[in-house]
């Protein structure tokens, strides 16, 4: 999306201190924080990274915020995949415009949101109605209502199986991804890829067993490590703080018998 901020339009407010606030513009509407009030009217109409000051004389910079900026700073119920992880499996899993995904888990809806971006078709598997409603809600409020016509959340339990064919990827976040891998075998096309992110290397572990008994290949465990650093003139050091162990991503290929 291009041109000038409307009402409706998503705004991330950075204050001097890089405090981050999101924000959804309306008509008449205020943004309230400690340093101020900023009237949504002074952003409406203005181009993206205008500048703008609260009642209290602070500065905001406001942007349409990035894929990475909305997963960090979305409404949540559960805990969201990060940035760093969620362009990884989109390598790993090599997800295409068309690709036909069944995810598992969809939480409050970050790796759906970046499936269907990627221009994907997703099928999610959801235990909770709040997290199913949640994720749909967070993924319309970042890509539209059109969307929908590609995102079908239903409540069901994926450990008791698949009802979908022909899938191209299964992208699972769920305690025992193990339990889905006989039910992804039979849902997957030859060559389909199946990916699970997991906290621990057990749960790790114990998918890849499962992968190999049931005609998956060429597995890979791996985890993204992410660190940035200080730059100041000729002050250059690495960060003191990282995004370190998050997930471990394991992956496979289906050859089938």
């Amino acid at each position: 999306m291009s041109g000038p901020f409307a009402a409706g339009d998503r705004v991330l407010l950075v204050d001097r201190k890089r405090r981050r606030y999101l924000v959804t513009l309306v008509e008449g509407g205020e943004f309230h924080s400690h340093t101020g009030v900023v009237d949504h009217g002074d952003l409406i109409g203005r181009p993206d990274g205008s500048r703008v000051a609260s009642s209290r004389g602070s500065s905001f910079v406001a942007f349409r915020p990035t894929l990475a900026d909305y997963v960090l700073e979305m409404p949540r119920g559960a805990q969201v995949i990060y940035p760093k992880d969620l362009g990884a499996i989109l390598m790993l899993a090599d997800v295409q415009p068309g690709h036909r995904v069944l995810e598992s888990g969809v939480g409050s809806g970050a790796l759906s949101t970046t499936l269907l971006r990627a221009g994907a078709q997703v099928v999610g598997y959801e235990l909770r109605d709040d997290f199913a409603e949640r994720a749909r809600s967070n993924v319309v409020a970042m890509l539209g209502e059109t969307v929908l016509d590609r995102y079908d959340v239903q409540v069901r339990d994926c450990y008791e199986g698949i009802d979908e064919t022909d899938l191209d990827r299964v992208l699972l976040d769920l305690p025992e991804p193990w339990q889905v891998v006989s039910h992804a075998a039979g849902a997957l096309q030859r060559g389909g890829i199946i990916l699970a992110y997991t906290p621990s290397i057990v749960q790790a572990s114990t998918f890849r067993t499962a992968l190999a008994e049931h005609g998956f290949a060429f597995a890979e465990t791996l985890e993204v490590m992410h660190r940035t650093w200080h730059v100041d003139g000729a002050a250059v050091r690495p960060s003191h703080r990282m995004v370190g162990h998050t997930g471990f991503l394991s992956h496979a290929r289906l050859l089938g018998e």
